[in-house]
């Protein structure tokens, strides 16, 4: 997962996700049948965004703007952007009824946690024909892996993006704390949240709506302690890794630490939620310092590593978006070799354009090595907030999980039952892992990692 700029925060996204993934997809959909149309569509939620109400989020559709136009003048098959507000392209049903209408657009972007619906539904065009070994090696290690298939590439993705803890400077004074009560494990996360916490403010905010957000944000806690919703074939839900990690989530809200339903566009949402004063600490992305920078330039925060367990270690889940072409498209060889063309290309005009997207509009990690390079030649991570980022909280990132839809609905039934709805974080667990276990009885798809 991924947030693109405010207003579309990440993950305010796939709050109601679930609830689409219930949508079929069928083999035979797809926006054409010829093979050779001359003009692709390309849904996305980031631009061209006529009504970007602010200078970032005009800055980012016009990333996409430029993509568009610079592929279009030395192509004969031309690319269409079309946007779709983050709302209805996340939590809607617009993407999926399309394609089960077969009236699917022939580019579009998912998150690796959406990837087994379209893959497994037969919609992903492999992109491998037309990715050159240089660009594939390019690529950091594991950040291709949950896009593939069999050695086959079916996304490439635009960007990194892990997660941390966000506080504010000014809430940690006015109770009496500094960087040296930076909380490093779990039990002095709660008893700072709780310092913090006053009758207008609480100490720590979790993302509470049920979605692939609220997954995706709960991993790493899971992860810590050695977790993990499924091993080989069989579920691993049920474990002390994954009941302590709900049950940290249930005593937030038990212990009035947290809010229940957080302001703006959710979890991922800075602005609306910690600089508004909501919440002192927030988990939230990488892509809120852009955000930061963008609409509350003079507040003063600092990130740390998400806390661990007892005998835990640090982890962070991986988010980001990739680009990925209709095998039932108008035309899917030619969106094939404009998606490689706009996020694989070796040449310097492909990596500054990868560098542009990645640490100028937007803050994230690149997913290129040679982009890295680039971004850092330019200071790109010589900050304190994107040192940490990039020095202390990514080498702990695991990849994002790419699960099918029936095993995110297990997981967020339980993260449910437990944070909001004051059930026994072992009984939530077991009923978890034996819905998991009913599921993949019968899978036939895709290798879940």
């Amino acid at each position: 997962m991924s947030h693109p700029v405010p207003g579309m925060n990440r993950r305010g996204f796939l709050q109601g996700a679930l609830a689409a993934a219930a949508l079929p997809l069928v083999a035979s959909c797809g926006g054409g049948s010829t093979g050779d149309a001359k003009e692709l569509t390309f849904w996305n939620f980031y631009g061209p965004n006529e009504d970007g109400a602010t200078p970032q989020s005009k800055r980012v559709s016009g990333w996409f703007t430029q993509l568009a136009a610079d592929w279009n003048a030395n192509n004969d098959v031309k690319v269409k952007p079309h946007y779709i507000p983050v709302a209805e392209y996340i939590n809607g049903s617009s993407l999926q009824t399309a394609f089960s209408a077969g009236q699917g657009p022939d580019i579009f972007v998912v998150s690796p946690g959406d990837f087994m619906r379209y893959y497994n539904g037969g919609v992903l065009q492999d992109l491998t024909p037309h990715l050159s070994a240089e660009a594939k090696a390019d690529f950091r290690p594991g950040v291709l892996e949950n896009r593939m298939v069999d050695g086959k590439v079916y996304g490439l993705p635009m960007e990194i993006e892990p997660l941390a803890m966000f506080y504010s400077v000014q809430a940690f004074e006015s109770a009496g704390l500094s960087e040296a009560d930076i909380p490093t494990t779990w039990d002095q996360l709660l008893n700072v949240a709780e310092k913090l916490t006053t009758n207008k403010r609480f100490g720590l905010m979790f993302e509470t709506t049920p979605g692939y957000y609220q997954n995706f944000t709960w991993y790493p806690f899971m992860w810590m302690g050695g977790g993990s919703a499924v091993n080989g074939n069989k579920s691993g839900f049920d474990s002390p890794a994954t009941v302590q990690a709900l049950k940290l989530w249930q005593d937030v809200a038990k212990r009035g630490l947290g809010l229940k339903k957080p302001a703006g566009d959710g979890g991922g949402d800075v602005t609306a939620n910690m600089v508004a004063g909501l919440c002192a600490m927030q988990q939230t992305g990488i892509w809120s310092v852009s955000d930061l920078t963008a609409n509350a330039k003079d507040f003063k925060y600092g990130v740390f590593p998400l806390p661990t367990p007892p005998n835990g270690k640090g982890a962070t889940d991986m988010g980001g978006w990739a680009f990925v072409a209709n095998a039932k498209g108008g035309n899917p060889e030619a969106a094939a070799k404009f998606i490689t063309w706009a996020l694989g290309s070796t040449d310097q005009a492909g990596v500054e354009r990868q560098r542009q997207w990645n640490t100028v509009i937007k803050t994230n990690l690149p997913p290129r090595l040679s982009v890295s390079k680039a971004a850092e030649a330019q200071g790109a991570f010589a900050t304190p907030v994107l040192a940490t980022f990039a020095n202390k909280i990514a080498p702990a990132g695991r990849p994002e999980p790419r699960y099918p839809a029936e095993i995110y609905q297990a997981v967020s039934d339980a993260i449910q039952a437990s944070q909001l709805g004051g059930a026994d974080p072992a009984k939530a667990a077991a009923d978890a892992s034996a819905k998991i276990d009913s599921f993949l009885q019968g899978y036939q798809g895709a290798p879940i990692i």
